[in-house]
């Protein structure tokens, strides 16, 4: 499949790579293995491993394992979605054919096609604008490009951009009006701050924590993640920031030390596992805090203003996510543990060396400290950046000032952030047209099918209840935004499930949780999307099918656990 154009949170970072996760500064003798990454003319200095070969089961993967010692020059890591074409560490000399340049033809034509199929074969809603029905068509092709991939996916993305403003679809103006969204620049800054997670070694040493407490397996290791992201979460009300600015850094950390590269085949070893875990379950830890998402908060706005008034939200909200979302931040790693197996699943040494790893690391370094108290200043802006008067974009921003005054970062390392840049770029544009799509009206009008649709039938009010929380849900792979899509369609489906009949508070918290859950089904569908797919270690295609068969067995949790639970509670 196509390299794509998104690189990891460290792929500018000119750093070497941790190669054993438990000795960090010692020299490197000629018979010990590394994992060094590229340097450029800003890169940290190197810290080398000192330790022996290590081997803990001759027949079994094993975390910790030393990879042999490159003999070409290194390359940074990509984060693509196949392999980079790499010298030959062989003697010999080889020949490898040039890469392709350009699009692909066949995903090319096959993308365009169906914008076409939806302009010109499909006759136009008289509701809808002539407008609207281009923007849409364009925007068909601009998703089925960014899922059969011609080019990589921030080209695809400019392409489309391109076409509605040459097709006088939309003007400059308008289509590039989400450049200004706070969200998108919220992501952005979290690349930074994972950038000084990294370069200060604070990820390596947390992660090395995590190895010590819990690293006798990879499954524990995703426990971990998952049970520390649920405690901090309702602290912490943003996913783009926790994903970004504190455990992609640890995973990481842990994946590189296990020779786990992204964009590369290594990758499944463990990087891809822990990627896609941490990804899916953080929609469940979304779920279960009213303050653990901004879009939260707007959910019981919104219902407020419709009448339907939640007492004590916070407790409410908390209780009625509370046993659903604990079933499936439990089952989540397990499911994927069967489905998207890591090729590492033991490693019943690594706590003991993790515990010399911390000896070895000694203190603290200063400018692990400025990152402590910058990224535990950013929190409590987040926290209470409302009463402040604080943008959590703002607040990061103060947290960016702070590492940059104090020399934890320099602008050099912004500058060469590429992941960051690019995703500004390809995440601003699908946010534009998803919300030109909503001020043309065709959100509206597919709102007004479904709704049309389910008078029709006649439903009782549990079977509207189920087709009107599945349309909310699926409808999200138009959006390339959870706060865009609350702000356009909540109101609409809280409404006509009130009109069916459905409990009012029922209907808003249950819409509420689907604006967390639907974050995870695809690469764009939310801020923490963007960050896990851009650290390189999850192929276009497994985020997709993946995050389609996790949204069914969400589903069936929510559904069968959660109408158990609300019964008992009395929302029914």
């Amino acid at each position: 499949m196509e390299s794509l154009a998104l690189q990891s949170l460290s792929t500018p970072f000119s750093l070497p790579s941790r190669t054993s996760l438990f000795h960090r500064s010692r020299p490197i003798s000629k018979s010990q293995s590394s994992i060094l990454l590229n340097h450029n003319s800003h890169s940290i200095p190197s810290f080398r491993s000192s330790t022996p070969h290590l081997s803990f089961f001759s027949s079994k993967p094993c975390l910790f394992n030393p990879l042999k010692k490159p003999s070409t020059t290194h390359f940074p890591i990509q984060a693509s979605s196949s392999p980079q074409p790499q010298k030959s560490s062989s003697s010999s000399p080889s020949i490898s054919a040039p890469p392709a340049q350009g699009t692909k033809l066949v995903p090319l034509i096959i993308s365009v096609s169906i914008g076409l199929i939806v302009r010109f074969l499909i006759p136009k809603p008289v509701e809808v604008s002539s407008q609207g029905w281009q923007l849409l068509s364009i925007f068909s092709s601009t998703i089925a490009g960014l899922v059969l991939s011609p080019l990589p996916v921030g080209a695809w993305a400019f392409l489309g951009l391109t076409a509605s403003i040459v097709t006088n679809t939309l003007t400059f103006s308008a289509a590039f009006s989400a450049f200004t969204n706070e969200v998108i620049w919220l992501i952005v800054i979290s690349f930074f701050f994972a950038r000084g997670f990294v370069k200060t070694g604070l990820g390596d040493r947390i992660a090395t924590y995590f190895v010590k407490c819990l690293g006798k397996s990879t499954l524990g290791l995703s426990y971990g993640l998952t049970i520390s992201e649920a405690l901090i979460a309702p602290a912490m009300p943003s996913t783009t920031a926790r994903a970004g600015g504190v455990f992609l850094p640890i995973i990481k950390s842990l994946s590189l030390s296990a020779g786990s590269e992204p964009g590369k085949p290594s990758a499944k070893k463990l990087g891809s596992y822990l990627v896609q875990s941490q990804f899916q379950s953080a929609g469940n830890s979304s779920a279960l805090f009213l303050t653990a998402a901004a879009q939260n908060l707007l959910c019981m706005k919104l219902a407020e203003e419709l009448g339907v008034i939640v007492s004590n939200p916070w407790v409410a909200w908390f209780k009625a996510a509370s046993l659903p979302a604990f079933v499936s931040l439990l089952a989540t790693p397990l499911i994927l543990y069967k489905l998207y197996p890591p090729e590492i699943k033991d490693t019943p040494d690594a706590p003991a060396m993790a515990a010399k790893k911390l000896e070895n690391m000694g203190p603290v370094t200063r400018n692990e400290w400025v990152m402590v108290v910058t990224m535990l200043l950013a929190v409590s802006l987040w926290i209470f950046g409302e009463t402040l008067g604080i943008a959590s974009a703002v607040a990061a921003m103060i947290g960016l000032s702070i590492l940059l005054l104090l020399g934890v970062l320099d602008w050099n390392d912004c500058l060469s952030e590429k992941s960051a840049w690019d995703t500004l770029a390809w995440f601003a544009i699908l946010v534009g047209m998803a919300g030109q799509l909503t001020n043309l009206g065709i959100v509206n009008w597919m709102s007004d099918c479904v709704a049309k649709s389910l008078q029709s039938f006649s439903l009782s009010w549990p079977a509207a209840f189920a087709v009107l929380q599945a349309s909310y849900f699926f409808i999200h792979y138009l959006f390339a935004s959870q706060t865009g899509h609350v702000g356009a369609l909540y109101s609409a489906f809280l409404a006509m499930q009130v009109a069916a009949g459905v409990p009012g508070v029922l209907a808003a918290l249950a819409l509420g949780y689907n604006t967390n859950l639907f974050g995870a089904i695809t690469h764009y569908s939310s801020g923490q999307a963007a960050v896990y797919y851009g650290a390189g270690y999850v192929d276009l295609p497994d985020i997709f099918k993946m995050g389609f068969v996790m949204a069914f067995i969400n589903a069936g949790i929510w559904g069968v656990v959660g109408s158990f639970w609300w019964k008992f509670l009395g929302l029914y």
